[in-house]
């Protein structure tokens, strides 16, 4: 048996939630956030069969694309009337962060 342990951002977590149960995976969700742009994610928690894992982590790749995005960032300028001043910047999200481990049982009590 695998648990699967996927962090993704929270726009994709509802299509892969519903991919998932499509399939007939069922998933414990998480809500978390990232350590970087301090942003909304989601742990899914997956149980499967060994030989189902690759099929799990596909449907993970399909649903959780990374993309561009534009944010704030504060920067410190004389100029700024508080000390600070937005400056967007371009960062790459979603994407997943995925973790597969062998677990001995999983059991639904």
């Amino acid at each position: 048996m695998k648990l699967i342990i996927a962090i993704v951002n929270n726009d994709d977590a509802n299509n892969l939630n519903i991919a998932l149960m499509k399939e007939g995976f069922q998933a414990t969700k998480l809500a978390t956030s990232g350590g970087f742009l301090r942003a909304g994610n989601t742990t899914l928690m997956i149980g499967c069969e060994d030989d189902a894992a690759p099929e799990v982590k596909e449907l993970i790749s399909s649903n959780c694309k990374m993309r561009k995005e534009i944010v704030p960032t504060a920067v410190s300028t004389p100029f700024a009337a508080v000390g600070f001043d937005a400056i967007p910047m371009e960062v790459t999200v979603g994407g997943a962060t995925v973790f597969t481990l062998n677990i001995e049982s999983f059991d639904k009590l």
